[in-house]
């Protein structure tokens, strides 16, 4: 069996350690917030954090995992409250998450979680990007481009810098 660390719990898992994450967390831990979009690594819709940074969670085995702690947007409210020495409250959402429903971002919804995922690593990094570190972030950095099929790009980037403002403020 392989420990997890997801989303502040960690939890056994059953499934073979060469098995991608993103067949463990919605097949096994019931976690639907990661995407499978291309089972490539090439879309961005599985990405989640693995100890903050951004990972692609239809090609990483569990075994890489082990004693990382990994986040899905799930877990963003609890991190953003641990990060901030605030009390936990289910009602709160993440600056990021927040940010989304303000600017009204998501279309489709496939891409979103992964965007979020990105945007919460940027903002982590960078308190303040320019438009042209969210695109960077967004296109060339990690293994591949963010891809949006409804081309909600410009929401997007309004929702990055909505965010920014929001976790400056502290949530």
């Amino acid at each position: 069996m392989t420990t997890l660390s997801v989303n502040g719990v960690k939890r056994e898992v059953k499934a073979s350690p060469d098995t991608p994450l993103l067949y463990v967390l919605r097949g096994e831990l019931d976690v639907m917030t990661p995407k499978f979009g291309c089972g490539l690594a090439q879309c961005g819709a599985c990405s989640v954090l693995a100890d903050g940074e951004e990972i692609r969670a239809c090609i990483t085995p569990i075994s890489a995992l082990e004693g990382k702690d990994v986040t899905t947007v799930d877990g963003l409210p609890a991190r953003w409250a641990k990060q901030k020495g605030l009390a936990s409250d289910p009602e709160r959402l993440h600056p990021v998450q927040q940010a989304w429903v303000d600017e009204q971002v998501p279309q489709c919804g496939i891409c979103q979680f992964g965007m979020m995922i990105k945007v919460t690593e940027l903002l982590e990094h960078n308190p303040k990007p320019s438009d042209a570190d969210i695109k960077e972030a967004l296109t060339t950095s990690g293994p591949s481009p963010h891809l949006c099929r409804c081309a909600s790009y410009a929401a997007i980037v309004d929702g990055a810098h909505r965010a920014a403002v929001l976790m400056a403020q502290g949530g």
